[in-house]
């Protein structure tokens, strides 16, 4: 590895690291609560709410993010409703806005089957005594179901956390400069591909890593919590 190409592509990528965490972050923090709330749904008895959320999914699980990504940003764009409506377009208008929107619809298609399952496998007879002692459907909810879903979510969860951050490198195919797009531009002005790519691929292993540890020390906390 030529150590020339290294000091001078590291203060880029690092620069394009910021980008990713801020999309990554941005796709977690409300990617997640958003994707619990969609589980609910699909597990509503409401049969119209159901559906939707079980269509939502099937569309966002079942189709390509890179795609996803076009359609915002390019498809939608075309819409002269969304072109004039200055806070929709500011979702979508912007590479980085729209970046972003891809990845919490997305993630939150995913979390929201991650959560319904984990819902599903709660124990009917701890909810029936926590109802029977005359706790609101709130109050269930808070102390009782999502406690003991969030236990039973966490590792499929981690998988998933890993899957947003490296799937923000898709970013850059809408001209956002993230780590991936200072890659690519990198790549053009050296042609030094592996020695920047092997670089790319350590930032992203080492945010994953903090990342995958983090999630694991919670639940590991969990796991203690009676």
């Amino acid at each position: 590895m030529n150590l020339d190409i290294v000091t001078y592509a590291i203060p880029f990528l690092l620069v394009g690291a910021k980008t990713t965490l801020l999309i990554a972050l941005f796709g977690i923090v409300l990617g997640f609560p958003f994707g619990i709330v969609v589980g609910l749904g699909r597990g509503s008895k409401n049969r119209v709410l159901r559906n939707i959320c079980d269509s939502y999914c099937a569309i966002f699980r079942g189709t390509p993010m890179l795609v996803q990504i076009f359609i915002i940003y390019y498809g939608l764009a075309q819409v002269s409703f969304i072109r004039h409506n200055p806070v929709l377009w500011w979702l979508i208008g912007e590479g980085l806005n729209a970046a972003i929107l891809a990845v919490v619809l997305n993630t939150g298609a995913y979390t929201a089957e991650i959560f319904r399952t984990a819902f599903l496998s709660l124990p009917k007879g701890l909810i029936e005594a926590a109802e029977a002692c005359g706790m609101s459907p709130w109050h269930v909810f808070t102390r009782v179901k999502f406690p003991l879903a969030l236990r039973q979510a966490l590792p499929a969860y981690s998988s998933e956390a890993a899957i947003v951050v490296k799937e923000s490198s898709l970013a850059s195919t809408i001209t956002v400069l993230e780590i991936t797009g200072y890659a690519k531009r990198l790549m053009s002005e050296t042609f030094a591909i592996m020695d920047i790519f092997i670089i790319t691929a350590a930032l992203y292993l080492a945010m994953n890593v903090v990342a995958l540890t983090a999630l694991k020390l919670l639940e590991r906390r969990l796991s203690f919590v009676r």
